[in-house]
């Protein structure tokens, strides 16, 4: 049986209920984008998704007009994700794995700031604007070098600061992709095709990161999942992955999700305050 908490009205008492259930024991933490909605990142996937269709990996591979307008977007905005820094909830699961009460999280967010907070190991589910990679070659590389690359051919491109502005991928936009003249840089090494990390629809998974989270949930005693309706199966099949393993499941989010019918602990509220309090109950100093 589900125990419902809401954090808005009852926060300490979610709180203890969440330091009780990951006591004595090992917790994966499964991520979305509610986990950095204080570091100024919209929640995509809920009350701030736009709903709209976003250029998917075939439409980017069918022509050159999209793969401008992808490029375009992209180099207005990484910055904005780059200049970001963790989220007190981003540093208690940091903590937490220190303590060894945490053995790691699967992010289906791109931000990077997991490893800013000290994360040790994230499974990046969704892949990560920090780097680039050739579709041809598979060589990766950073996203800082590719913007020298990206500057150096499109030097009347701006940054765009706003972290609400983020491209993480690239709105379906027929008349903006016309008139990009964006001048995306090819591969240094083979000509290829450059990409971000980030995992577009219709791309295959990371099978190394989706291994990394399978191994994190089958390894735990609980699941905890933190800003994520689960909408989006990726991170939903590390969830199962865990259940499959007799781990408890307990769910930290605004607004409903994917496994409240079957959760150990559901508790309706935001990351940070309620990570924070449980680490500090565990014991461990969020600095």
């Amino acid at each position: 049986m589900t125990q419902w908490v809401d954090a808005s009205t009852n926060q300490d008492e979610a709180v203890v209920a969440l330091a009780d259930l990951m006591r004595n024991r090992v917790t994966a933490v499964v991520a979305g984008a509610g986990m950095s909605t204080d570091s100024g990142l919209p929640d995509y996937r809920g009350t701030g998704s736009s709903g709209n269709p976003t250029v998917d990996f075939d439409l980017f591979m069918s022509h050159e007009k999209w793969r401008r307008w992808v490029w375009q977007r992209n180099q207005e905005t990484w910055k904005a994700v780059a200049s970001l820094t963790p989220t007190p909830g981003h540093r208690a699961v940091a903590a937490m794995q220190e303590a060894g009460i945490v053995n790691g999280i699967a992010t289906q967010n791109v931000d990077g700031l997991d490893r800013k907070a000290g994360i040790a190991d994230p499974a990046l589910l969704h892949g990560t604007f920090d780097l680039v990679d050739c579709i041809q070659c598979g060589t990766q590389f950073d996203r800082v070098e590719v913007d020298a690359w990206m500057r150096e051919r499109n030097p009347t491109v701006h940054d765009d600061a706003d972290p609400t502005h983020v491209a993480i991928l690239a709105h379906v936009d027929e008349d903006a992709a016309d008139a990009s003249t964006f001048d995306p840089a090819p591969c240094p090494r083979c000509g290829g095709i450059l990409k971000p990390n980030v995992v577009f629809f219709g791309e295959a998974l990371p099978a190394q990161a989706m291994d990394l989270a399978f191994r994190y949930a089958r390894e735990a005693d609980v699941v905890l999942v933190v800003g994520s309706s689960l909408v989006v199966g990726t991170g939903l099949w590390v969830v199962h992955e865990g259940m499959q393993h007799h781990a408890q499941i307990a769910v930290v989010n605004r607004g409903p999700t994917q496994v409240d019918a079957y959760c150990n602990l559901r508790i309706e509220g935001g990351a940070s305050q309620i990570l924070v309090g449980v680490a500090r109950l565990l014991g461990v100093s969020v600095d």
